[in-house]
């Protein structure tokens, strides 16, 4: 702990489409308590964008200009409805012909996979329309983020050939590169980078932790959880099992550097190390802001941004953001505040 009272930490958020609207509330309660700082953030998809937009913002505006930016830039996804191209009526609209929302879900979800499994964006979207491009743009200043004092941001992407990580740092980080952090192969083409093509980072990486062992000075990671590790009940429907399926290939990278993290940690505590070793390996401290119980619970296609569901997950991530502050503050710069070997062996 500093003199100041201070925390500083490392950011990791995972993606999650609109369910990333979670970070946003989670991200909101860490900017309003004045003793946490934060120096690298890494993200994938939503996740990547949730850490562009805080760049900008602090940026901009110190904290006060990050919690705006994040608002702004979640309101204008709501207002547009089409995060991923997703095309459904808002829930007001099919409750007022007693139409269950959910049920609602449901069908499109079904009918979607089945227009997906005949054609892909190639066919459907010739034009290689994402109207998430034109949102970017209009809610971040690329440029600036390159600038000196900014956040260290690491945003992921699978590369389609090799099936490898990418991982774009302030230098090389423009709109094309979250955008590939955020492609879903079912919706868009692949984004081309440098002659390389580039799907959602979420397969390989959701997020990365790597690049904040190396190349961060904390020693502290949060990791913002949008994907349920842990569901108690059995999915029986077909888009629970789908939802389910979908949550367990997007959390199997980060459960494998979780284990990785589990047992450098095992090496540093329990002296196995040989010094010469010992002093070049790191003792992180690893956090979670995670609701399985109440992500699992809320529903909403994570495809179809209404605002209503936006605001209700804002609320959800501010909540058990600022739970875990009154809770774990203490423990940042001392000691890992989740048991990594029995939540994630």
């Amino acid at each position: 702990m500093s003199e100041s009272g201070t925390r500083t930490i490392n950011l990791a958020l995972q993606g999650g489409g609109a369910h990333g609207a979670f970070t946003w509330g989670a991200l909101d309660a860490l900017l309003e308590d004045p003793r946490i700082r934060f120096e690298g953030v890494c993200g994938t998809s939503a996740g990547a964008m949730n850490a562009v937009v805080l760049a900008h913002g602090l940026l901009q505006g110190g904290r006060k200009g990050a919690r705006e930016a994040l608002r702004r830039f979640w309101e204008r996804i709501g207002r547009s409805g089409m995060l991923w191209n997703a095309v459904r009526p808002p829930a007001q609209m099919l409750e007022a012909f007693g139409i269950d929302p959910r049920m609602a879900a449901e069908g499109t979800h079904v009918l979607f996979e089945t227009w997906a499994s005949l054609l892909s964006p190639y066919q459907f979207n010739p034009w290689n329309f994402d109207p998430l491009r034109q949102l970017l743009e209009r809610s971040v200043d690329f440029r600036a983020l390159q600038q000196e004092g900014c956040l260290k941001l690491f945003v992921c992407a699978t590369n389609v050939r090799s099936g490898k990580v990418r991982i774009f740092t302030n230098t090389d980080l423009t709109a094309d590169a979250v955008l590939a952090s955020a492609c879903l192969p079912q919706l868009f083409r692949a984004v081309e980078i440098d002659g390389e093509a580039y799907w959602d980072g979420g397969y390989v990486g959701n997020p990365a932790l790597y690049p904040l062992f190396y190349h961060v000075e904390s020693r502290d990671i949060v990791i913002v959880h949008v994907n349920p590790i842990r569901r108690d009940q059995v999915p029986r429907t077909p888009v629970e099992i789908a939802t389910r399926v979908n949550e367990i290939t997007f959390n199997s990278s980060l459960m494998r550097e979780m284990r990785a993290i589990e047992f450098a940690a095992r090496l540093v505590d329990q002296g196995w190390l040989k010094d010469e070793f010992a002093c070049r390996l790191r003792r992180m401290y690893v956090h979670s802001i995670r609701d399985d119980a109440a992500m699992a619970a809320i529903g909403g296609n994570r495809l179809h941004p209404d605002p209503r569901l936006l605001e209700t997950l804002f609320e959800l991530g501010r909540a058990t953001g600022g739970a875990w502050l009154k809770d774990h503050f203490d423990d940042l710069g001392q000691r890992d505040s989740v048991d990594v070997r029995a939540e994630f062996l």
